[in-house]
């Protein structure tokens, strides 16, 4: 019997060099090899700017203290996502708005979005699921509809003018939508770079931005310094190469840079990036084909006016209970095929529970998760093991239709 893994790390000699080249350089922190994978994933997202940090979460968090986001402000947010995507909006002290799904769909009830905004409303955090990107024409239609009731309560947020769009492009690296990437769609755009994700420095993430009339970039770049390094004014290296080792402590700010180790790693992915996008795209093009017919729901990733970075393969059983999901889940994982489950909605989990949302208000997020499943499809799989995956899915589905 096979074991198939669910996502391991697509790592080669070339990641691996990499990470030795630093380690004997001396230099293992915050530096040249870091800045560089900044430039290089602007380049690629088609941004003038890019900032690397240790999360996507830490990306979203210091954008929204950039922002002026804190106490007294909303942020809206689905309801299909997972907690980072809100938490960091208690870390401010802002108060999370959650949205359900439109019905039969991943994505937020834009009706509903539309609806909650309030002059307390400072940001919307869209979630690109699966490395599908949303509709952003629909939100930039609403945020500008709404902005007669848009009261800012920064510098920053009165340069937009308006509710600011922060996706959560954890899944997302390298999706494109109506020509444009991501990270250059979204006012910001929040990267992950965790080990599951299509492009891995292990832990990490990156935030981008597009340009903006009354916004200075290099500005903008110092403060996620200052944010990312106790607000010291000069970084490590900075101080190592220069002629004094003068500096200032601006503000008591966080820790979260990414170090040249994990930069270095990120350099060697890139490089091999594109050769990792079309693997999943042929994988999944190999799976669509071979379900076609059968009773259930798959997404989207790929039509003439997108491609997502194929980072995660959903299937839904229509029609069908957890139970019947939970049952599928451990039968798979008998015959070695580990699969998952993307997402618990958000009123699922204890810590929202105790802050006042309920399942039961959000059916359309429920409704969707209960019958979901993700199949294993990362860069590592060979095209034999999608073939196993497949085989092991259609034996499973016949025995458990047999039961039901």
């Amino acid at each position: 019997m096979k074991t198939i893994p669910f996502s391991p790390p697509d790592l080669t000699q070339k990641e691996i060099d990499a990470v030795v080249e630093v380690l004997k350089s001396g230099w293992i922190t915050t530096g040249p090899k870091t800045k560089e994978l900044e430039r290089r994933v602007a380049q690629w997202c088609n941004t003038s700017i890019a900032v690397c940090l240790s999360s996507q979460t830490a990306c979203a968090e210091m954008t929204l203290r950039i922002l002026g986001v804190g106490p007294g402000d909303e942020v809206i947010v689905p309801a299909y996502t997972y907690t980072a995507s809100a938490s960091v909006i208690y870390h401010v002290g802002a108060t999370p708005v959650i949205i359900d799904c439109k019905e039969g769909s991943f994505e937020m009830d834009y009706a509903k979005v539309e609806r909650a905004i309030t002059e307390k409303t400072k940001v919307i955090i869209p979630v690109d699921l699966a490395g599908v990107m949303c509709d952003y024409d629909k939100i930039f239609e609403i945020v500008e509809k709404k902005k007669d009731i848009f009261r800012p309560n920064s510098p920053l947020q009165d340069a937009f003018g308006r509710i600011v769009v922060m996706a959560d492009a954890a899944h997302a690296f390298g999706a494109k939508r109506n020509g444009q990437m991501c990270g250059s769609v979204a006012d910001f755009t929040n990267f992950s770079f965790h080990a599951v994700k299509n492009l891995t420095t292990a832990e990490g993430g990156a935030v981008t931005w597009k340009n903006h009339k009354g916004v200075d970039n290099e500005a903008l770049y110092k403060e996620y310094m200052l944010l990312s390094l106790h607000g010291q004014t000069k970084d490590a290296l900075a101080k190592n190469q220069g002629t004094s080792w003068e500096y200032d402590v601006v503000d008591t700010q966080y820790k979260c840079n990414m170090p040249d180790i994990l930069g270095a790693m990120g350099l060697a992915q890139l490089e091999r990036y594109n050769e990792i996008l079309d693997k999943r795209h042929r994988l999944i093009e190999m799976y669509n084909k071979a379900f076609e017919g059968m009773d259930i729901g798959v997404l989207n990733h790929h039509d003439e006016n997108s491609r997502s970075s194929g980072h995660l393969y959903f299937v839904r059983f229509l029609g069908k209970s957890a139970e019947y999901r939970n049952k599928f889940y451990q039968k798979m994982a008998e015959k070695g095929v580990v699969c998952n489950v993307h997402f618990k909605p958000l009123p699922m989990f204890t810590a929202y529970k105790t802050r006042g949302f309920d399942i039961t208000d959000y059916p359309n997020a429920y409704n969707m998760h209960k019958n979901q499943l993700t199949l294993p499809m990362n860069s590592k799989m060979s095209f034999d093991d999608a073939q196993y995956v497949i085989d092991t899915f259609k034996q499973v589905y016949d025995e458990i239709s047999i039961c039901h």
